[in-house]
């Protein structure tokens, strides 16, 4: 298994350097299930906050591009389920990519409730606003 941090899977998402996307391709269609890559949760909310806030890309475009690598056999994604749940979130709230992973980690480790002082995270992944 290789850890694949997150310019290897934004070169091969935007296709936006000719080298290195087709390095990225290479390095990726390498992958196996025996051998796969690695993407932590810092890489997933790094790859929502630059095609979001970078590349202004849609909310839909962005949950799917992180759904689509949840379903990559030939990578393994720290914290699956909760990373699944968020980009359904953050898809249909206005919430940040951010809180709504924020509240499925927590969610996932068994937590009660995740507190905050953020209205819209509050209002749009069940967190619980401190007033």
């Amino acid at each position: 298994m290789i850890g694949l941090d997150t310019n290897i899977l934004l070169r091969f998402l935007l296709k936006d350097d000719p080298v290195q996307t087709a390095q990225a391709r290479v390095l990726l269609q390498s992958l196996t299930p025996e051998q796969p890559g690695w993407i932590g949760i810092a890489t997933i909310l790094e790859i929502a906050w630059v095609l979001s806030c970078t590349k202004a890309m849609p909310r839909e475009i962005v949950a799917k591009a992180i759904t689509d690598l949840l379903s990559l056999d030939t990578v393994i994604v720290e914290s699956t389920r909760a990373v699944a749940w968020a980009a359904q979130n953050f898809r249909f709230t206005k919430a940040d990519f951010a809180d709504c992973l924020i509240a499925a980690s927590a969610r996932t480790a068994g937590c009660s409730k995740t507190v905050t002082f953020d209205r819209i995270a509050a209002r749009d992944v069940g967190m619980e606003f401190l007033a």
